[in-house]
C-alpha cells in the first residue's frame, strides 16, 4: 500500500486528466428550466405514471431542455427514457419507485450480461445523451422484493436457473453517453443490477449510496455498478452495501470477445474515499470482462463482504487484467485476494 496523496498518475504512467480532480455537481437555478412534477398533474397517489413522466421528459426536451424534478412524494413508473438536455433532481425525503410489475418494462434491444440483445430496459434509461445528471438527496428505489421472491422461487424449482431467466429490470442504465454525473441520490432496492453504465465516457458517482438487502431476503446480482466496456469513470464518496460485486468490470464474454465491436476494455478507473457495507466483492474483475487496465481502488473502508479484490476467469474468454493499483484499504473481508474460475 502506498500514500493518500493526490492521484497525479495511473499506474502505467499516464497522467491524470484534470477532469478526475474537478467535482461540480450541476444544478438548475433557473426556475423556469425546472419542471416538478405536481406542477404538471402528476401526484404521489401510488399509480403508476410512466406515459404522464414520459410526456413530461419530452415536454421539457421540446422546450430546450431543463430539470425533471421529484419533490414531496413518493413517484411511481415503469421504464423511463431521457433526452438530450433533460435531467433529473430528487429532492430529499422524495423517491421515484420502480413498478414492480415486468410488463412497465417494455422489451427493447440493450446490453445485458456482456452480449447485447432483446432484454427488459431500466427504470431509467439514457442513451447516447451528453451531459446527462442525476442528482439531489433523495432515491430511486427499484421496489425489488416481489421480483426477488419470484428469482429464489424459481432457483429453488431450477438450481441452474440464470440471472436473465427470471425477469427483471435494472435500476439505472447508460449507453454511449460522455460527461455523466449522479451525485447524492440513494440508489436501492433494485430488481437486478443497480447502476449499469456501457460504452460511456467521463463518468462521475460523487457520492451516492447504492443499497439492496442481503437478508432476510437478499436481493439476487444487485450489483452496485457495472462498468461496461467504459473509460474515464470517477467513483467517489460513495457508500454500496448490495447482495453481489459492489464494483464490476464488465465488457463481454466469449471466444471472439476481444473482437466483437460490440465490446471493449475499462481503461481509467478511479474509487476512491469510498465505504463498503456488505458485499460479494469489492472490486470484481469479470467475469464479463475482457480488458481492464489503469484501475486505481484507494482510500477504502470495508466493513465485513466476500472478496475485496476478485479476478473471475472465464475459460471461453480471452481476458487481461493489468496496471491495477490498491492503497490505503481498511476493515475486513473473508478474501483479500480471490482469482477463480
Amino acid at each position: 500500500m502506498q500514500g493518500t496523496d493526490q492521484l497525479t498518475h495511473f499506474p502505467d504512467g499516464t497522467a491524470v486528466d484534470p477532469w478526475f480532480l474537478d467535482y461540480t455537481v450541476p444544478k438548475e437555478t433557473d426556475p423556469e428550466r425546472r419542471y416538478i412534477l405536481q406542477e404538471h398533474g402528476i401526484l404521489p397517489d401510488g399509480t403508476v405514471q410512466t406515459e404522464a413522466i414520459q410526456a413530461l421528459i419530452d415536454k421539457i426536451s421540446e422546450a430546450g431542455g431543463g430539470t425533471l424534478v421529484v419533490t414531496g412524494g413518493t413517484f411511481r413508473s415503469g421504464a423511463l427514457y431521457f433526452k438530450q438536455g433533460v435531467n433529473l433532481e430528487i429532492e430529499k425525503n422524495a423517491v421515484l419507485e420502480g413498478s414492480d410489475d415486468i410488463t412497465d418494462y417494455p422489451l427493447c434491444e440493450t446490453r445485458i450480461e456482456g452480449e447485447s440483445c432483446v432484454y427488459f430496459p431500466a427504470m431509467i434509461n439514457v442513451i447516447g445523451l451528453d451531459g446527462f445528471s442525476v442528482t439531489g438527496e433523495g432515491a430511486i428505489d427499484g421496489n425489488g422484493l416481489r421480483f426477488w421472491k419470484a428469482f429464489w422461487l424459481r432457483r429453488a424449482w431450477n438450481p441452474q436457473c440464470t440471472n436473465k431467466e427470471e425477469q427483471r429490470p435494472r435500476l439505472f442504465y447508460a449507453e454511449r453517453c460522455t460527461n455523466l454525473t449522479l451525485a447524492g441520490v440513494t440508489f436501492r432496492n433494485s430488481a437486478f443490477w443497480t447502476t449499469h453504465i456501457y460504452k460511456c465516457s467521463r463518468v462521475k458517482y460523487l457520492g451516492c449510496s447504492m443499497l439492496s438487502p442481503h437478508e432476510p431476503v437478499g436481493g439476487p446480482s444487485t450489483d452496485a455498478i457495472d462498468i461496461d466496456a467504459c473509460t474515464d469513470v470517477l467513483v467517489k464518496n460513495c457508500y454500496m452495501a448490495v447482495n453481489d460485486d459492489a464494483v464490476a468490470l464488465k465488457g463481454g464474454k466469449g471466444p471472439w470477445a476481444d473482437t466483437a465491436p460490440e465490446n471493449g476494455a475499462n481503461e481509467r478507473i478511479i474509487i476512491e474515499n469510498c465505504e463498503y457495507g456488505f458485499c460479494h466483492g469489492s472490486l470484481t474483475f469479470g467475469s464479463e470482462s475482457v480488458h481492464s487496465r489503469n484501475i486505481i481502488l484507494r482510500n477504502i473502508h470495508v466493513s465485513t463482504g466476500y472478496n475485496f479484490l476478485w479476478l473471475k476467469l472465464r475459460p471461453d474468454t480471452p481476458q487481461c487484467y493489468e496496471h491495477v493499483l490498491v492503497e490505503n484499504i481498511t476493515g475486513k473481508s473473508a478474501n483479500f485476494l480471490n482469482i477463480n474460475p
